[in-house]
């Protein structure tokens, strides 16, 4: 009887110097570093590489001790740029050249938070968009103004390079680069070990200080709202229906909700939607025409003309590449800012 060969393990590089954050190299681990594939989850080979062996010393009496030299960047698949403590932290010139030669060969490059610094000093995000925590961004376009800084998105892309808001958008972007790899299904049971979502909504501008516009009685109502959507997604749903579900005009509501989740309370309805599209493809053998109905889109041509639209792939394609695999090699697919 033929066996099956399991998966080669997706490399990941975790770029280790001193003054990187704990949270950050936490997050990476916790992601790629924990072997679950007793839940269906791929193998990840995750590495943390650095310009010497030395412990490297993180805030709060905590080491990192590297395990393979920058020269491994070259066989990673991904390679991953933790935050700093420090935001001006200069990165060793060899990190900094690592990351060059990495990129010139097409090896994806995501950076969390404070890492897009490191990725500026390296001139990687020279003329190219890139989003940094909303505390940071003026900081960032002064030291490194050849950068178009993006002030309220969670997670972009551009040109084979990631980055992310602060801190839990940085779980969000390590859980899509494995959601575009490897499928839904493996992001979720990542997050679900991880008791987090497996993606949000919307953009960093709902976590910008700034008076609130609604109360927390309001903000109790929009919830009440959306889980009665995600319970209902197969039925159809407008704001004004919703928005007579809140006790609100459509005109309120909407702004009340965008305020909550930073998006359109239309355009979160069709992330969700997608979401649950994603995991019938993944999951099971319904026709396609049944997984849109299933999902609120109606027709298999809206769900196509949407899926087109946000993950630049067809509902078709995506059974193909995700339905009993472990997924494709890194690639984009998604679009990362609506």
């Amino acid at each position: 009887m033929a066996t099956t060969q399991a998966p080669a393990p997706t490399r990941i590089a975790l770029v280790s110097f001193p003054g990187v954050r704990a949270f950050d190299v936490s997050v990476i681990t916790e992601v790629w570093g924990v072997d679950r594939t007793d839940r269906g989850v791929p193998p990840f080979d995750l590495h943390r590489a650095a310009a010497d062996p030395a412990p490297i010393p993180l805030r709060g009496g905590l080491s990192l001790t590297p395990d393979r030299t920058l020269a491994w960047l070259a066989r990673a698949d991904l390679i991953v740029v933790p935050g700093l403590d420090d935001h001006l932290t200069p990165a060793p010139a060899p990190v900094l050249e690592a990351l060059r030669r990495a990129h010139a060969r097409c090896i994806p490059i995501a950076a969390l938070c404070g890492g897009a610094f490191t990725l500026a000093q390296a001139g990687l995000l020279d003329g190219r968009r890139a989003v940094t925590h909303w505390n940071l961004t003026e900081l960032l376009r002064t030291h490194h103004p050849e950068v178009t800084v993006v002030p309220d998105a969670l997670f972009l892309h551009e040109d084979n390079i990631w980055t992310s808001a602060g801190t839990a958008a940085g779980i969000d972007l390590c859980l899509h680069l494995v959601r575009t790899t490897h499928g839904a299904e493996a992001a979720a049971a990542i997050a679900r070990s991880m008791v987090t979502a497996p993606f949000r909504t919307g953009t960093q501008a709902q976590f910008i200080e700034h008076p609130t516009p609604h109360t927390d009685r309001d903000a109790d109502t929009l919830a009440s709202v959306r889980d009665f959507a995600l319970t209902h997604l197969a039925e159809p749903h407008t704001v004004a229906g919703l928005a007579a579900r809140a006790g609100m005009s459509a005109r309120t509501f909407a702004r009340h909700f965008q305020a909550t989740t930073g998006t359109t309370p239309v355009r979160w309805l069709i992330t969700q939607r997608i979401a649950a599209a994603q995991s019938l493809l993944e999951r099971t053998d319904l026709p396609l025409p049944e997984v849109a109905r299933h999902t609120g889109f109606g027709s298999e041509i809206t769900m196509r003309q949407h899926f087109a639209a946000h993950l630049a792939t067809s509902p078709r394609d995506y059974r193909l590449a995700f339905r009993h695999t472990q997924g494709p090699p890194m690639v984009d697919k998604a679009r990362l800012h609506p």
